[in-house]
């Protein structure tokens, strides 16, 4: 009686947290890339239910550890916050990041680019934005069924996921919250809670010369 042959097992596969690539080619993309993300972060702290990522490696496809990219930075909704080594897309629902920002390098060529852009528009990206910070360059796509579609203009854009507002000034980009808040760096965070806190003790000062006692203001 022969023995019943037993399938061998499959391998685990393993899926890389580096692309051995850097997050970015010089400080003007880095500031860029870390003001997008910590501004969407900041804008999303209390929904638990908003993921916001930057330079993190997003896996759409189960099995297939060579199908992956890195976007600058991405928003995920529907998902918790919480930290990754990657983003592997079966492990979250199958939830793919909605929203995808890169910010170009010299490094940055077209070929690079369009496979970029084909993998957002394949995989489920709904709105896709690139900048430039050399020349000022903006450029968005949004989701129109199955293609990513160029939005005309990008100045005065409202993200319909996020709700921010896009605006270049002087080749610069700038990024408004729906308040109107705009999207600062966390040296011009830390500049103005100098500033706020000169304020504070002037005012106190004042009330204090007035024979106020300012801490029962």
């Amino acid at each position: 009686m022969t023995a019943p042959i037993q399938p061998l097992s499959q391998p685990e596969i393993f899926y890389p947290e580096s692309d051995g690539q850097p997050m970015a080619d010089n400080t003007k993309q880095f500031r860029y890339i870390v003001t997008i993300q910590g501004g969407l972060d900041s804008l999303f702290k209390d929904n638990p239910d908003v993921f916001v990522a930057g330079d993190l490696l997003w896996y759409p496809v189960e099995g297939n550890n060579t199908i992956r990219q890195a976007p600058d930075v991405m928003v995920v909704f529907g998902r918790p916050k919480g930290d990754r080594g990657s983003y592997q897309q079966w492990r979250e629902n199958n939830i793919a990041p909605q929203v995808v920002f890169e910010v170009l390098s010299p490094g940055n060529r077209f070929g690079k680019m369009l496979n970029k852009f084909r993998f957002y528009e394949r995989y489920g990206v709904e709105e896709y934005y690139v900048y430039d910070p050399d020349n000022g360059n903006l450029e968005g796509w949004l989701r129109s069924e199955t293609e990513l579609s160029e939005i005309p203009s990008m100045e005065g854009w409202v993200s319909p996921r996020l709700g921010i507002r896009f605006a270049v000034v002087e080749n610069e980009l700038q990024l408004y919250r729906p308040d109107g808040q705009k999207f600062v760096s966390y040296v011009e965070i830390d500049r103005q809670r100098e500033l706020a806190e000169q304020r504070a003790e002037r005012l106190a000062e004042r009330l204090r010369s007035l024979g106020i006692n300012p801490d029962e203001v």
